[in-house]
């Protein structure tokens, strides 16, 4: 369920400003996105998981408390990353 070094490394230079930008919202955005995919795939074949239901929701949530705040701060940088990462608004 976990990503890999590669995938991170992946999206940390995909997203970030450069390979050591970690802490970026677009950046952390990213990675949860990763996270919520593999979560909900694995729901989907284990639908009982409880403590994966859970780690689910707080990823989003997480995930929504980020956007939220890109959203304040710059419009245009949101609607790129949710374009990119093809979530809707």
């Amino acid at each position: 369920m976990a990503l890999s070094k590669e995938e991170k490394a992946l999206l940390v230079k995909k997203f970030g400003k450069d390979e050591k930008d970690t802490g970026s919202v677009q950046v952390q955005v990213a990675l949860l996105t990763e996270q919520i995919k593999a979560l909900t795939e694995h729901l989907k074949k284990n639908h009982k998981d409880a403590s994966a239901k859970r780690g689910l929701q707080v990823a989003v949530g997480q995930r929504r408390s980020l956007l939220d705040y890109l959203i304040r701060t710059d419009r245009e940088a949101y609607f790129i990353l949710i374009q990119e990462l093809g979530l809707r608004k």
